[in-house]
This record gives structure tokens, C-alpha cells and sequence, in this order.
């Protein structure tokens, strides 16, 4: 008899810093697609992206600040682990225990460059993608290259009530 896996979502970044919107689409897709928990995997330097303006530690810290009471969330640091900033990496380590199927979160202005994340094509075929819609990107994001060459089943885009925010932004104030 086959048990029913344990459905998570995982939201990765830098959170340099996290903000209302990185919870705002948590819960949303937490009530959306019905997940068990949602993972905050923070990684202490995202491949794309200059230097983070704030220390693990205290990056970490503020996620669980914000997250507050919602006990679904989980703030988890895993390159120790798995030797590896990499979401291919982090996607293959909680995959191969077979017992979650995964969900992974991204907004729509990370779809647009998905195509050039290290073994993107490997994410798509252990999790599903679930891109959120912000504002400004809809249109490229729809056009990129992982939406086009993908279906329904790997590539989910999600309407909401955005949430006009970011971490770069925050970090110009």
C-alpha cells in the first residue's frame, strides 16, 4: 500500500530582508494548494544576487519575527546539510525520503530567468512550480522560456491579491 505523501511548499531566498509579501503568498498557497507546512530556506548567499546586506543569523532571526504565529511556516537553513546553495540540490535532498511532494514557491519575476537556475529542468520534474504574480512582470513571466516548454502539471501561475513589496526595495530605504 502506497502512503500519501506530506505536501510542503518551499519558499527559498536570501530574505535580505523577508517581508509581508513573502508571507502574504505562504499563506496563500498554504490555503490554495493545501499544504502541510511551508519551508523558509534561506540561503546565506543566493548565486544571482551581490552580497546580502544583513548576516544569516540575523536574517534568520527576522523570519521568524515575521512569521509570527503561524505555526505552518518553518524557517530552515540547509547548506550545512546538503553542502550546497543550490535549489536543485535542496529539491533532490528532500525528495529522495519519498515520503513530500513539493511544491516550490517563486514569484513571477523569478520565472523569467528560471531557465538559467543550475539544473532547473531537475526542479520541475521533482516539484511543482508555483509562480506568484507581482506586479510589473506578469507579461515576461508568462513568455519565458520554463513557461512556455512547460504544462499545467509542473508550472502553476497563481492570481492574488499582490503585494507591492520586495527585499531590494526595502533594502534602498
Amino acid at each position: 500500500m502506497k502512503t500519501k505523501k506530506i505536501k510542503i511548499g518551499i519558499l527559498g531566498g536570501s530574505f535580505d530582508p523577508a517581508h509581508k509579501g513573502h508571507l502574504v503568498i505562504s499563506k496563500e498557497a498554504h490555503k490554495k494548494f493545501d499544504l502541510k507546512s511551508i519551508v523558509w530556506a534561506i540561503t546565506n548567499q543566493n548565486p544571482f544576487k551581490k552580497k546580502t546586506s544583513k548576516n544569516l543569523k540575523e536574517r534568520i532571526g527576522y523570519c521568524k519575527k515575521i512569521i509570527k504565529s503561524n505555526k505552518f511556516i518553518k524557517v530552515k537553513y540547509f547548506e550545512d546539510l546538503i553542502n550546497s546553495n543550490r535549489t536543485t540540490d535542496l529539491i533532490d535532498h528532500l525528495y529522495k525520503t519519498q515520503k513530500y511532494e513539493l511544491f516550490f514557491l517563486i514569484g513571477a519575476d523569478n520565472l523569467i530567468d528560471f531557465h538559467k537556475w543550475h539544473k532547473w529542468r531537475n526542479i520541475l520534474k521533482k516539484s511543482k512550480l508555483i509562480v506568484f504574480d507581482r506586479h510589473g512582470f506578469k507579461k515576461n513571466s508568462l513568455n519565458s522560456k520554463t513557461f512556455k516548454n512547460s504544462t499545467s502539471k509542473t508550472v502553476t501561475f497563481v492570481k492574488f491579491n499582490k503585494v507591492n513589496i520586495s527585499s531590494s526595495q526595502l533594502r534602498k530605504i
